[in-house]
C-alpha cells in the first residue's frame, strides 16, 4: 500500500479537500430549498410552517450530536477509511431518499440519520487533515479544507436559491436527486484514490473508550470548541431561513445566489491566507480578529431583522464578513494542536459536537422567539450570541495554556 512518505500524504489531503467540496455542495444545493420543499411555497412562511420546519430541521444536527463522539471512537479505534467510505455513500442515499416525500413524518426520521452521517464525514475529514499537516503548516492546512468545505456550502445554496427562482415548487425533489448524484461521485472519488494508500495513523482497537474520551475533553480542547457553540447558533437559523426571509424582504433569490456565489469566491481566496498567517502570528491573534467580525455581522443581522434591508446594515454586514473569516481555519488549527494522535477522531467529533449543538438550539430558539416577539426576539437572540463569543474567546485568552 502506498505511504505518506511516497506520495500518500498530497494525495489524501487533495482527495480530502475535493470530496469535502462535492459533499457540502450536495449538502447546500438541498438545505437551501429544505424549507420551501416542506411548506410548499417558496416564501412568505406562516408560523406553523415555520414551527414545523425547525423541528425536522433540527433533527440533522441532533442525529449529529447524539452520535459523532462514537463515530469518532469507531474512527480512531478502527480507523478513519473505513468511517469516512461508510459515511458518503450511506449520505448519497439518504439525499435522494428525500425525492419521495415532503411529509415532515418521513423527512424528520431521514434527516435525524442523514446527520449521523454528516457527523462522521466532517470528523474524520478533519482528522485527517491534522495526521497529515505537520504544526508549522497546519493553519495552512486547515484554512485548505476551510475554503473547500465553506466554498461547497456557499456554492450550493447560490445554487439551490437560484434554481429556486428558476423552478416550480413542485419540482424541488429533483435537487434531491441531484444531491444523491453528486454525493456519490464524492463517495467514488474518496474510494477508488484512497483504498491503496495507508492510513496516516494506525488503528488502535484497544484503547479504551474512557482514554479516547479523557484525551478529547481537556480544558484546552474546550476552549477552543465552545465558541463554535454560539457561532453555529446564528449559522445554524441562516442555514434554513436565509432564501425564505429574503424573499419576505424583497430581495429576488437569483440576487442572493449572486451574492453568495461572490462570497464562495472570496472563502477560497481567503481561508488559506488566514490560515498562512495563524501559522505565522499564532492562533490566538487569528481568533480574536474573526471575533470581532462575527459581533459585527452579529449587530448588522440584528438590524436587518428589525429595519429590513438598508444600506446602512448590508455595509456593516459587509465590512463584518472578511475579518470574520480569520475566525475558521485558526481555530482548526488551534484544535487539531491540542489533539493527540491516537485520540485526533475523538477530539474532531467533539468540535462536531459542539457545532450541531449550537445548530440544534439555534434553530429551535431562534424560531420561537421569533414566534413570540417578532424582530425584537431575533433581536435578542443575535445580541445573546455576540456576548457569548466574546466571553468566550476571552475565557480563551485568559486561561489557555501558552503555547
Amino acid at each position: 500500500m502506498t505511504g505518506p512518505d511516497d506520495g500518500g500524504r498530497s494525495r489524501v489531503l487533495r482527495v480530502v479537500y475535493i470530496s469535502t467540496f462535492l459533499i457540502r455542495f450536495a449538502f447546500g444545493l438541498t438545505i437551501s430549498v429544505f424549507a420551501s420543499y416542506i411548506a410548499g411555497t417558496s416564501q412568505g412562511f406562516g408560523t406553523a410552517s415555520v414551527g414545523t420546519i425547525g423541528l425536522v430541521a433540527a433533527l440533522a444536527p441532533a442525529g449529529e450530536f447524539t452520535t459523532v463522539l462514537a463515530t469518532g471512537q469507531v474512527a480512531d479505534r478502527r480507523g478513519r477509511f473505513p468511517v469516512l467510505f461508510a459515511a458518503i455513500g450511506g449520505a448519497a442515499v439518504l439525499t435522494a431518499l428525500g425525492a419521495l416525500s415532503r411529509d415532515p413524518l418521513f423527512l424528520g426520521p431521514l434527516n435525524y440519520v442523514f446527520g449521523i452521517a454528516s457527523g462522521a464525514i466532517l470528523t474524520t475529514s478533519l482528522a485527517l487533515v491534522g495526521d497529515e499537516a505537520g504544526v508549522d503548516e497546519r493553519g495552512l492546512a486547515m484554512g485548505r479544507f476551510d475554503a473547500m468545505n465553506l466554498m461547497g456550502w456557499v456554492l450550493g445554496f447560490a445554487a439551490g436559491f437560484g434554481l429556486l427562482a428558476a423552478l416550480p415548487n413542485g419540482e424541488l425533489g429533483a435537487l434531491f436527486l441531484i444531491g444523491g448524484a453528486i454525493l456519490g461521485g464524492g463517495f467514488g472519488l474518496a474510494y477508488l484514490s484512497l483504498r491503496s494508500v495507508q492510513e496516516p495513523v494506525p488503528a488502535h482497537p484497544s484503547s479504551p473508550v474512557f482514554r479516547l474520551l479523557r484525551a478529547a475533553l481537556r480544558r484546552d480542547v474546550l476552549l477552543v470548541t465552545l465558541p463554535w457553540l454560539v457561532i453555529y447558533l446564528l449559522l445554524g437559523t441562516l442555514f434554513v431561513f436565509l432564501g425564505g426571509a429574503a424573499g419576505s424582504a424583497g430581495l429576488p433569490t437569483w440576487e442572493l445566489a449572486a451574492v453568495i456565489g461572490v462570497g464562495g469566491l472570496l472563502l477560497l481566496a481567503t481561508q488559506p491566507y488566514f490560515g498562512g498567517l495563524a501559522d505565522r502570528f499564532g492562533r490566538m491573534a487569528l481568533m480574536g480578529v474573526g471575533t470581532v467580525g462575527f459581533v459585527g455581522v452579529l449587530i448588522g443581522a440584528g438590524l436587518l431583522a428589525t429595519y429590513g434591508v438598508s444600506d446602512a446594515a448590508l455595509a456593516i454586514v459587509g465590512a463584518s464578513v472578511l475579518p470574520a473569516l480569520a475566525y475558521g481555519p485558526a481555530a482548526l488549527a488551534a484544535l487539531a494542536d491540542a489533539s493527540r494522535a491516537t485520540s485526533r477522531a475523538t477530539t474532531m467529533a467533539v468540535y462536531t459536537l459542539t457545532i450541531s449543538l449550537g445548530m440544534m438550539i439555534g434553530l429551535l430558539v431562534s424560531t420561537s422567539l421569533f414566534d413570540a416577539a417578532g424582530a425584537t426576539g431575533l433581536d435578542l437572540y443575535f445580541g445573546g450570541i455576540a456576548v457569548g463569543l466574546v466571553l468566550l474567546t476571552v475565557a480563551r485568552y485568559r486561561f489557555a495554556p501558552a503555547g
